[in-house]
């Protein structure tokens, strides 16, 4: 690491951070509505259903904006969905975005 350069505002450093939404989160067309909200906060990342029936990914961009999908993925989701919890881990500042887009995986 080089010096410390000019300090960002908070919020708007990069993060990255990993979260499982729990609930009827698969066959409500989740992934699709949580790749196009992402899209429109200009975040990257993935989501992508898991065995056991929820929806789980990363997302990696500007704080504040991470924040507001943590809120859309707690509380919105898609029109059918119904969350029952949203757990977020393993956050951590980055330095640059992993991921070019914001992906579905299959």
């Amino acid at each position: 690491g080089g010096g410390g350069g000019a300090a960002m505002a908070d919020g708007e450093g990069l993060v990255s951070v990993d979260y499982e939404v729990h609930g009827k989160v698969q066959g409500v067309f989740f992934r699709k509505y949580t790749q196009a909200e992402a899209k429109k906060l200009g975040l990257v990342g993935w989501v992508q259903n898991t065995s056991h029936g929820t929806v789980q990914g990363q997302i990696q961009g500007p704080t504040a904006r991470v924040r507001e999908l943590q809120d859309w993925l707690r509380k919105i989701g898609s029109p059918q969905s119904r969350i029952s919890r949203a757990d977020f881990s393993n956050e951590k500042k980055i330095e640059a975005l992993e991921h070019k887009e914001f992906q579905i995986l299959k």
